[in-house]
């Protein structure tokens, strides 16, 4: 009875539903800015990079990455910062401008639904909401401890006319909330211009190649060892690192480090990925569809269902199955299929642990893994010869 209480607490704590999305309207020092003061900072997994301590956390275990996200109405600006570690925006709907550069006006990007950026560490950037609707950013951000952020040097005097100040410890004082600067504390001022002056360029095209939009998705038809089974047929394209494919010819469109690898799942109804298990963290976020994810721990098994915006966080070594049971919900690229975001932790390769009856099966369709945990004909391994 312990262990069965103890499984579906951690079950529960893992699970994140849109539902149980807390805004925070002050996360930052730019709160106060006419035009960046409308905007909502959802911290999922980890702080990101929030410097306020009424920021709401649903789940703060480390994963090696932080997930959160930008809800912004139209109009609403998140000011010019800078940051030391990955940051990668997924647009779960909406139309945003990303513009980078200390002054905003080295290059821009519009974005759109379904769209991956990867923005690169050490530039300034910031967006806005020019669609009509309210809009969604994903982000997720490299590493636990991202070390914080800087803020452009014109974001800094703005918010300090409205009484806002940071410390150098990342504590946002409020003066005209009441707050008091610390005694001894250093507060943050604008980074030298000579510094400015030698951080990256990036250029629009360059720019260009760090985004995946949805037509530059490369689906992966066979990725698994369970693709020709029954239930087994989700399709994979990846974004960011090799991940969890096991097409020894599949490459991602970015290879660069960010600590952790990302990739889209799609599927029809009755398909996903059969019973398996890897040793990272992992992360799902349902795009579209509604999507079933089931949990076996020892003896115990737990059914949680992603819809749209919901995310799972799963624990390395907890075996898990995928089924997509419906793909009316939310927007797919592809009409009648599902979406899910994959977001696992680590640079390298995930090299995947299959239940023992999905082996055999796949066996007998003809498919094995070979010693590099790649997809291989069983008739050409059965001639492979072993070194003594």
């Amino acid at each position: 009875m312990t262990q069965t209480i103890a499984f579906d607490q951690e079950v529960a704590k893992r699970t994140i539903l849109r539902e149980d999305w807390v805004p925070c309207k002050a996360a930052f020092i730019d709160c106060r800015t006419p035009g960046s003061d409308k905007k909502d900072n959802y911290s999922f997994i980890g702080v990101g990079v929030s410097q306020s301590s009424e920021q709401f956390i649903n789940l703060q275990e480390d994963h090696g990455f932080n997930l959160g996200a930008a809800g912004m109405p139209n109009g609403v600006t998140n000011s010019l910062h800078l940051h030391f570690t990955a940051e990668v925006f997924i647009n779960f709907g909406g139309e945003f401008r990303v513009r980078w550069g200390a002054d905003g006006q080295q290059g821009e990007y519009v974005s759109t639904d379904g769209d991956v950026i990867s923005v690169p560490s050490w530039i300034f950037r910031g967006f806005t909401n020019i669609g009509p609707d309210d809009g969604i950013l994903l982000t997720v951000l490299g590493q636990s401890d991202t070390g914080g952020i800087i803020w452009g040097p014109s974001v800094l005097r703005e918010a300090e006319s409205h009484g806002l100040h940071l410390t150098a410890s990342n504590q946002l004082i409020d003066t005209l909330a009441g707050d008091v600067v610390p005694e001894g504390a250093e507060l943050i001022t604008p980074m030298d211009q000579s510094d400015i002056d030698a951080l990256d360029t990036y250029s629009v095209e360059q720019m260009r190649q760090r985004v995946t939009q949805e037509g530059d998705r490369r689906w992966i038809r066979r990725p698994f060892l369970c693709s020709e089974l029954p239930g087994g047929g989700a399709e994979l394209s990846l974004v960011i690192g090799y991940g969890m494919s096991e097409d020894r010819r599949a490459a991602p469109r970015l290879t660069e480090p960010h600590s952790f690898n990302l990739a889209w799942l799609r599927a029809v109804p009755g398909e996903g990925v059969l019973m398996h298990r890897h040793d990272q963290v992992s992360v799902l976020t349902a795009k579209a569809g509604r999507w079933r994810i089931t949990l076996r721990d020892a003896d115990e098994e737990r059914i949680v269902e992603l819809g749209p915006m919901d995310t799972l966080s799963i624990p390395e070594g907890t075996w898990r199955a995928i089924e997509l049971l419906d793909a009316d919900a939310g927007r797919a690229a592809e009409e009648g299929t599902g979406e899910l975001l994959v977001v696992n932790g680590g640079d390298g390769r995930v090299l995947m642990d299959w239940a023992p009856d999905t082996v055999r099966a796949a066996h007998e369709a003809g498919i094995v893994l070979d010693p590099n945990h790649y997809r291989a004909p069983a008739s050409v391994m059965r001639t492979a010869t072993e070194d003594d």
